[in-house]
């Protein structure tokens, strides 16, 4: 069993569920997003992004681009929500939340195409 393979595929699985997670729900009902878990997703796909410099593989390529496209995305949500509940005249309405976890769902469709790519990988995975 290759270790560093485990902790990348630990962190693109991670990343790809706690996006999932912040992103579920109602998409106008605040309560139902937790910012820390937004939080978490970030730092998560920041990491798995640094995980993913060493490949020097097309499908490596790819998958630095769909964690790059997935930081972007969650960087903007979090600008965003910061933004509107504490820089925007009124709290978090229904209309920011929606934006908010509109662009997480980009994100964890970047997630899930990367997912998909580590799984292809593995099976397509020959031993010698």
């Amino acid at each position: 069993m290759n270790l560093e393979k485990v902790v990348f595929g630990f962190f693109v699985l991670l990343a790809a569920t706690l996006n999932f997670g912040f992103f579920i729900g109602d998409i106008s009902d605040p309560a139902l997003h937790n910012i820390y878990e937004l939080f978490a997703a970030i730092v998560v796909s920041l990491i798995a992004t640094v995980l993913k410099f060493g490949d020097r593989t097309q499908i490596g390529a790819v998958h630095l681009a769909t964690s790059l496209v997935a930081d972007l995305q969650l960087v903007a949500a979090a600008i965003a929500w910061t933004w509107s509940a504490h820089i925007a005249d009124n709290a978090l309405t229904p209309s920011a939340t929606a934006a908010v976890v509109s662009l997480s769902g980009g994100a964890l469709f970047a997630n899930v195409v990367s997912v998909v790519l580590l799984v292809v990988e593995t099976v397509s995975y020959h031993r010698r």
